[in-house]
């Protein structure tokens, strides 16, 4: 269905976008450094399920509609606000995060859930599908659907791979300070601050 050319073209530049950091990245790194390297990886496979609804829902069109309503864009982006500056809050009234608990699924569930959340909250992903994807999707090639769903799948692995790891990697550094409450203290108060600058810079984001 896609070209090799096309691929050959296409993957170097998802990877290439997947190792800038962002807002994805840096929301994994919090999870990591509140909950551990588990929820971490959670929250990235969040992400990457969030990311493939709006490449299919791009693939449909529907996403376009959303871009070119103001109004149904800024919303989503409020409640993008709305969430994070909540977990930014539960990150810093309850120090410890899951690390305090025995229940680990549990937080890896709930991580998963708040990746997913994030990201769909999040109209920025909207633009970025809408401006990237197109570039490699040849009507010609057969399903316009079926191909962002292939070039949005690339993506999403790439950065289970890179966001995870950011994650694992917090995860286990916080686990060197796991029995220390002044450090897990501190740590909780980095996640806030992770969580309360995604909602600054989503808020503050133009749609242009």
């Amino acid at each position: 269905m896609i070209a090799t050319a096309t691929l050959i073209a296409f993957i170097p530049a998802a990877l290439a976008l997947n190792v800038t950091p962002g807002a994805d990245m840096m929301f994994c790194l919090g999870q990591g450094l509140r909950s551990g390297a588990r929820p971490a990886f959670a929250a990235s496979l969040g992400i990457a399920l969030g990311g493939m609804v709006h490449v299919f829902l791009a693939g449909f069109g529907v996403a376009a509609v959303v871009a070119t309503q103001p109004a149904l864009f800024d919303l989503i982006r409020w409640v993008g606000v709305a969430y994070l500056l909540y977990l930014a809050w539960g990150a810093i009234v309850h120090p410890g995060g899951a690390g305090a608990t025995n229940a680990p699924a549990v937080a890896s569930a709930s991580a998963f859930r708040a990746g997913i959340l994030c990201n769909l909250t999040n109209p920025k992903v909207i633009l970025f599908v809408l401006a990237f994807v197109p570039q490699f999707v040849r009507p010609e090639a057969g399903s316009v659907l079926g191909q962002f769903l292939i070039l949005g799948a690339i993506i999403s692995l790439g950065g289970i791979v890179v966001n995870g790891g950011v994650g694992v990697f917090a995860g286990r550094a916080r686990s060197l300070f796991a029995g220390t409450g002044r450090a897990a203290r501190w740590m909780s108060r980095i996640t806030g601050g992770i969580f309360a600058g995604l909602a600054l810079r989503l808020a503050l984001m133009e749609r242009a």
